[in-house]
């Protein structure tokens, strides 16, 4: 039985398992090597667009520009809100939040970005159903703009049934009809009040935003020992070093929607801005914002404390993002006044 066990052992193949081995080891790290470069690639942001031509290629689509190649009031706005919602989920990668697979799995950086641009997207919607487009308190609600505000606002993070581009896309449709019923001339044209206390309640939400954003980004380097042991208000909540970059980038994302709105509310409120001499004010809050998107060269988001050796990327936000909040109550007073 030896002799038989051995001939049979001589006839079985050989494998080479370490061969084998070093097969799918290469495999695995071409395979992540690609991630990560496609990665990189997803975490590009998108460029700035030009509100205007945006807004007058979507009027010439659609049939509504005239001859004088003047929109209606309020059109650039609303377009500007469409086209950043496009840009969110047609963008390199898409919509990477609820990603369930690499490399949007792995991915923080671009989704706080997304976080931010989908904020504002979602506060000034709210502000086009609740204000812009309402000539008083007791008018009825547009009938597109009532149903996109709540799409707008659905979860991030679901992937499926519904995905939240799904719902986000329906929400831009909503709108697309409410701009053709906007620049239309049917009996259901839809209406845009450009009002000093229309756009001050939205620059108040605004305002907010930035608020928090400034203190968090602050907060990377402020002491988290409170200042007075006694007064439990005093305490301040340091931001966790994992957390530094998703706020910074946060705050791009938020920046990068704002400079196209604020552009787009400079077109459409220009005579309400002239009237209380606050185009100047709204142009340097503007410029303030515009800094923040100036190119970020090191590889990593830095948290240096005080005037040590490194960088500390979130304090150099935090002070543009400060001063267009204050550049913006200031606006709001100007046009609260009479």
């Amino acid at each position: 039985m030896s002799w038989v066990t051995n001939k049979l052992q001589g006839l079985t193949p050989s494998i080479n398992f370490s061969g084998m081995g070093k097969i799918a080891v290469s495999a695995v790290l071409v395979v992540a090597v690609l991630l990560t470069f496609l990665g990189m690639y997803w975490s590009s942001e998108p460029d700035q667009f030009d509100v205007v031509s945006s807004a007058k290629e979507k009027a010439a689509e659609q049939g509504y520009l005239n001859n004088s190649k003047k929109l209606v009031e309020g059109y650039t706005t609303a377009s500007t809100l469409h086209t950043i919602i496009e840009t969110l989920l047609d963008k390199p990668g898409g919509f990477i939040t609820n990603d369930v697979m690499p490399p949007g799995l792995f991915m923080d950086n671009m989704p706080a970005w997304e976080f931010g641009v989908l904020v504002q997207s979602r506060d000034l919607a709210r502000a086009f159903r609740k204000e812009f487009s309402r000539s008083q308190s007791q008018s009825t609600e547009d009938v597109n703009l009532k149903i996109a505000e709540p799409q707008f606002n659905f979860d991030t993070k679901s992937w499926a049934l519904p995905s939240s581009e799904s719902e986000y896309r329906r929400g831009n449709k909503e709108l697309m009809e409410y701009l053709n019923r906007l620049a239309g001339t049917t009996n259901n044209k839809a209406q845009f009040y450009a009002r000093a206390d229309n756009l001050s309640d939205w620059l108040s939400d605004v305002s907010t935003r930035l608020g928090s954003l400034s203190q968090r980004l602050s907060a990377s380097v402020i002491d988290d020992e409170p200042q007075l042991e006694s007064d439990e208000n005093s305490r301040y909540v340091r931001t966790p070093w994992s957390k530094v970059d998703d706020v910074f980038y946060e705050a791009r994302g938020t920046s990068w929607a704002l400079v196209h709105m604020l552009r787009a509310v400079e077109v459409d409120f220009f005579f309400t801005l002239q009237d209380k001499n606050a185009l100047v004010s709204l142009r340097q809050i503007i410029r303030e914002l515009e800094a923040t998107q100036a190119n970020v060269w090191s590889p990593f988001i830095l948290n240096g404390s005080g005037f040590g050796v490194l960088a500390n990327h979130s304090l150099v936000m935090a002070s543009y993002v400060s001063r267009a909040n204050t550049a913006i109550i200031d606006l709001r007073r100007l046009l609260e006044q009479g």
